[in-house]
C-alpha cells in the first residue's frame, strides 16, 4: 500500500525534530513494510468495518509527533524522564521508546476495538524485538528494559491500566491529543446510519486545532481551539481523563474553548 500525502507530511515533521539514534530508529520504522501494512489494515478495520475514526498510519504519526513535542518541552524545562532519572538510560533512549510505542500503539485495531491495547502488545512484541536488536544488539540490559517500557507505553495508551513512567504518560497524552476534526472526516462521510462511536466522531468535528506549546507556569500547555461547543465532549471524555491518569499531569496546563469565547481552564 502506498503512503498518503498526510503520512509523509507527519513523517517529515517528526524527522525534523530528531537527530542521532532516534532519527535512525524513526527512519527504520517508516521504511518497515510490516509496520505499514499493520497500520493500514488497522484503519480498514476501524473505519470501514466498524465505522469508527482514524486509528491508522496518520493517527499513529500524529500521536508520535504530539508525544515528541511534549518530550522536547519537558527537556527544555530540565525535566528528566524515568530512564535518565533512574540512571538506566539516556534521554535518547526514552525518545526512542516513545517513538516505537506511538508508531505501533494501535496495531491491535487489526484484531478488535475491544481490548485493542492488549492485542497491540501481542502484535508488537516481535516488532519491538526486531527494532531493539537492530539498534541495541550489544546491550542486553537496554534491550530488556526498553522492551518492558515500550510495552508499558502501548498497554497504557487507553488509560484503562495504571502506568508509572513519564515515557508512557507522554504516549498516552500524545494519543489523546489527536482529536482534530480531520481524524473523523472519512468515517463521518461513510456513515449511513447511527453507530457506536458516533459521538466521538461528531464531537471531534467541532475541534479545529490542538496546540502543544510552552506553558505559562508549567512546561507544557495544551490548548484546544473549537468551532462549536460539541468539542467539549472530546476534551472532557477523552483527553482530560487521559491527562488525569498520566504521570505527566503535573507538568501540563490544559485549556479549551470555542473561538471568540473565553477559554475554560482544566489544569
Amino acid at each position: 500500500m502506498s503512503k498518503s500525502v498526510k503520512q509523509i507530511h507527519f513523517e517529515k515533521k517528526i524527522i525534523s525534530r530528531l537527530i542521532g539514534k532516534p532519527l535512525d530508529v524513526m527512519e527504520y520504522i517508516i521504511s518497515d513494510k510490516e509496520i505499514q501494512i499493520l497500520q493500514d489494515y488497522a484503519n480498514i478495520v476501524s473505519i470501514k468495518r466498524l465505522g469508527y475514526n482514524d486509528h491508522g498510519p496518520v493517527h499513529m504519526r500524529k500521536a508520535a509527533l504530539n508525544a515528541i513535542l511534549m518530550f522536547d518541552l519537558l527537556e527544555q524545562a530540565g525535566i528528566k524522564l524515568n530512564l535518565e532519572k533512574e540512571h538506566i538510560g539516556k534521554a535518547e533512549d526514552s525518545k526512542i521508546a516513545i517513538l516505537i510505542a506511538a508508531m505501533i500503539h494501535d496495531i491491535g485495531m487489526t484484531v478488535s476495538r475491544q481490548g485493542h491495547e492488549y492485542m497491540s502488545v501481542n502484535l508488537a512484541i516481535p516488532i519491538i524485538d526486531r527494532i531493539l536488536e537492530q539498534f541495541y544488539h550489544n546491550n542486553i540490559t537496554k534491550k530488556v528494559i526498553m522492551k518492558s517500557l515500550i510495552i508499558e507505553c502501548i498497554f497504557g495508551h487507553m488509560a484503562t491500566q495504571a502506568i508509572h513512567s513519564l515515557e508512557a504518560g507522554l504516549v498516552l497524552i500524545g494519543d489523546g491529543c489527536d482529536m482534530e476534526q480531520g481524524r473523523s472526516r472519512i468515517s463521518t462521510m461513510l456513515s449511513e446510519r447511527p453507530r457506536v462511536g458516533d459521538i466521538h466522531r461528531y464531537s471531534s468535528t467541532g475541534i479545529e486545532k490542538v496546540n502543544i506549546i510552552k506553558g505559562e507556569k508549567k512546561p507544557i500547555q495544551i490548548r484546544v481551539d473549537m468551532s462549536e461547543s460539541v468539542g467539549f465532549f472530546q476534551v472532557e471524555e477523552v483527553l482530560f481523563p487521559k491527562i488525569k491518569s498520566s504521570p505527566v499531569r503535573k507538568y501540563i496546563e490544559l485549556y479549551a474553548g470555542v473561538k471568540d469565547e473565553d477559554l475554560k481552564k482544566y489544569l
